[in-house]
């Protein structure tokens, strides 16, 4: 995956029950960076997992990568469920369900599920975006057949009892709170994607509206259970020390007696093109104004991504790049600025955001950052900076692949949103192939003044 929606993704869309923890400190591990052979010539750029990917008869994916570094398992079971499945009115479900998977199923129920986890030393997470939700467990290796029969349990007889609902909807509703309502970050986040999205499902949050949460009961969730968390709708990738042979002989046994569900064939609406700019404006109790300049950009795995992800990098990544320059150092009007280039299964966003400084109006630092846009599109970007950028990318895109964790994740994002696992070992080539000539096509293509979408934060006025 992308290094921007990488390094962004778990504060931008994902709605993780927990906090997602860090990337482990330890060295990659030797099969990665081997993996890696000449950072400039793009001949030799590769990597390569041996994975082995098979599908049971009730429809379940399986991916199994073997790597013996130390006794563990990452294992990750995704569905192929977001906020992108749900309808006005019940926005948040996707979100909301995976919270209720924690609260047990039929034969680990209740208290029984994250006693037996503890007990057996296994963590545990999950996440929710627009396209996917995601469990993941890293377990001792001598755990995979308890960690399989808990999955499939969840996976096949949930318990979603009215006294736990209950109480998750005021978990819930506190996180939209701490998330959005009373986070700044959050409340132009959920305007940027309203305002750039009109029609698709990708205009409303993924968390849910307040309303929505409240309003949701057992009926609704176990709809939503019943119709996508089914074997057929779901991504198994397990990574770790383990042999292959064995692995596959236990999810057959564990897995291969679930039966198929219907999953229902949606229709899900088409963004058409932005042809006119589009502004809105948001008053809160916040001492500072930010805004978000944002475009609609290219989907998950289409060739210009690559392309709109280096220049995102150029623009806005780090104290180096050129907005944060010329808006923090240069003309001081700004605390940060920033850019990036999000995509997803059906739609992607490429943005500029800017934080700033107290009592400074958005005018003059808006002019900046059109002025900045509109050079990325009409004067080549340096050897330099794209040199640069490319080396950022691939690094992180290469750090994220690190760790057991990571891999698990990087196969099953790949898998839900291109397609394919595979996708995730042509990206390098495809960063490293990215010419000045394609940024400058890129940015004239998704950034003119009609296709922009301006989102402020503002103060509120102050009473007489």
């Amino acid at each position: 995956m992308k290094k921007i929606a990488l390094s962004l993704l778990s504060t931008l869309m994902l709605q993780p029950a927990f906090a997602v923890e860090p990337l482990p400190t330890t060295k990659p591990s030797k099969d990665v960076i081997d993996a890696i052979k000449g950072w400039t010539d793009s001949s030799d750029l590769k990597i390569s997992l041996p994975v082995t990917k098979f599908v049971l008869k009730n429809g379940l994916t399986v991916l199994l990568l073997e790597d013996h570094t130390v006794p563990m398992i990452s294992y990750h079971t995704w569905y192929r469920v977001g906020s992108r499945d749900e309808a006005p009115g019940v926005t948040g479900a996707a979100h909301m369900l995976e919270h209720m998977m924690f609260k047990g199923a039929k034969k680990y129920s209740g208290k029984d599920f994250d006693r037996t986890l503890h007990e057996n030393g296994i963590t545990n997470n999950a996440f929710t975006s627009n396209d996917y939700t995601g469990f993941y467990e890293n377990i001792p290796s001598d755990k995979l057949e308890l960690i399989m029969d808990i999955e499939v349990d969840r996976m096949s007889s949930l318990l979603i009892s009215p006294d736990d609902l209950k109480s998750e909807k005021e978990v819930v509703a506190e996180e939209r709170r701490w998330r959005v309502d009373n986070n700044p970050m959050g409340v132009l986040r959920e305007q940027m994607m309203s305002t750039i999205f009109k029609k698709s499902n990708y205009r409303w949050p993924v968390i849910g509206h307040m309303k929505d949460i409240q309003d949701y009961d057992a009926e609704k969730l176990r709809y939503f259970y019943n119709s996508y968390y089914g074997p057929n709708n779901a991504v198994l990738v397990i990574v770790g020390d383990f042999k292959t042979s064995n692995v596959k002989s236990l999810v057959e046994k564990y897995y291969g007696k679930l039966e198929k569900r219907e999953i229902p064939q949606k229709e899900y609406p088409t963004e058409p093109a932005q042809k006119v700019q589009q502004n809105a404006i948001t008053r809160r109790d916040v001492q500072n104004s930010s805004f978000v300049v944002a475009f609609q950009g290219p989907k998950q795995g289409e060739a210009d991504m690559y392309a709109m992800d280096l220049a995102a990098n150029i623009l806005g990544n780090g104290s180096s790049s050129r907005l944060y320059r010329r808006l923090v150092y240069q003309q001081q009007q700004a605390t940060s600025a920033y850019s990036y280039n999000h995509t997803m299964r059906d739609a992607g966003i490429f943005a500029v955001g800017v934080n700033m400084k107290p009592g400074l109006e958005t005018s003059s630092a808006l002019e900046s950052v059109y002025n900045e846009i509109y050079k990325m599109r009409s004067q080549k970007v340096t050897d330099k900076e794209l040199e640069k950028a490319k080396t950022q990318v691939m690094k992180d895109y290469v750090d994220s692949l690190r760790t057991m964790d990571g891999k698990a994740r990087a196969l099953a994002v790949n898998e839900i949103v291109t397609g394919s696992y595979d996708s995730l070992f042509s990206d390098l080539e495809k960063y490293q192939a990215v010419t000045a000539d394609d940024i400058l096509k890129v940015m004239a293509k998704y950034t003119q003044q009609n296709q922009r979408s301006i989102i402020t934060l503002a103060p509120k006025a102050k009473k007489e």
